[in-house]
C-alpha cells in the first residue's frame, strides 16, 4: 500500500470586517470569550490593555485597530485568541474565531504587494480554498510596534 503524505499547515481561522485570516494552530493557547479588560495607561490605542486569565496576566492587542479598520461594539461572537511566540503570551480580539483547517501547503501563495488596507508585512501568505481566501498572518510581524524599534515579544 503507497500512501503519499501531503505537506499541510493546521490553522485557525478567525474574521476581521468581513474577511478571513489564519495563524498557525500551534501558536495559538486558547480561544476566550471577551472578558472585562484593565485598561494600562499611556499604551498604544491598539493595545486595550491587560487580562487576568487564570493567574496570568496578558497583554490584550485589538486586531481591528491594529490593522487600522474601524472599530466596532463587540458582539457575543467576540472572541480573544491567545497565543504564544518565543514563551510570550499575548490575546488577540477578533471579531469571531471560526475553523480549524487543515490547509495543504502547496495552496498558500505568497501575500500580494497590496492586500486591503492592511500593511503587507503583516501578511505570510494567501491561501486559496475552494471558494475562500484566508490571509495567513505573520504574528511576530504584527506585534512589533515599529515606531520604538519594540515589540510585545522579546
Amino acid at each position: 500500500m503507497n500512501v503519499e503524505t501531503i505537506a499541510e499547515e493546521k490553522v485557525i481561522v478567525f474574521e476581521l470586517n468581513h474577511e478571513e485570516y489564519a495563524i498557525p494552530v500551534q501558536q495559538v493557547q486558547s480561544i476566550e470569550k471577551l472578558q472585562y479588560i484593565t485598561r494600562v495607561p499611556q499604551t498604544k490605542a491598539y493595545i486595550r490593555g491587560v487580562i487576568n486569565l487564570r493567574g496570568v496576566v496578558l497583554p490584550i492587542v485589538d486586531l481591528r485597530l491594529r490593522f487600522g479598520m474601524d472599530a466596532v461594539p463587540h458582539t457575543e461572537n467576540t472572541r480573544i485568541i491567545i497565543i504564544s511566540i518565543r514563551g510570550t503570551e499575548v490575546g488577540l480580539i477578533v471579531d469571531a474565531a471560526n475553523d480549524v483547517l487543515d490547509i495543504p501547503v502547496d495552496s498558500i501563495e505568497a501575500a500580494p504587494k497590496v492586500v486591503g488596507s492592511i500593511h503587507t508585512d503583516y501578511i505570510k501568505g494567501i491561501a486559496k480554498l475552494e471558494r475562500r481566501l484566508l490571509n495567513l498572518l505573520h504574528l511576530e510581524k504584527v506585534l512589533q510596534m515599529k515606531e520604538e524599534n519594540e515589540s510585545l515579544v522579546q
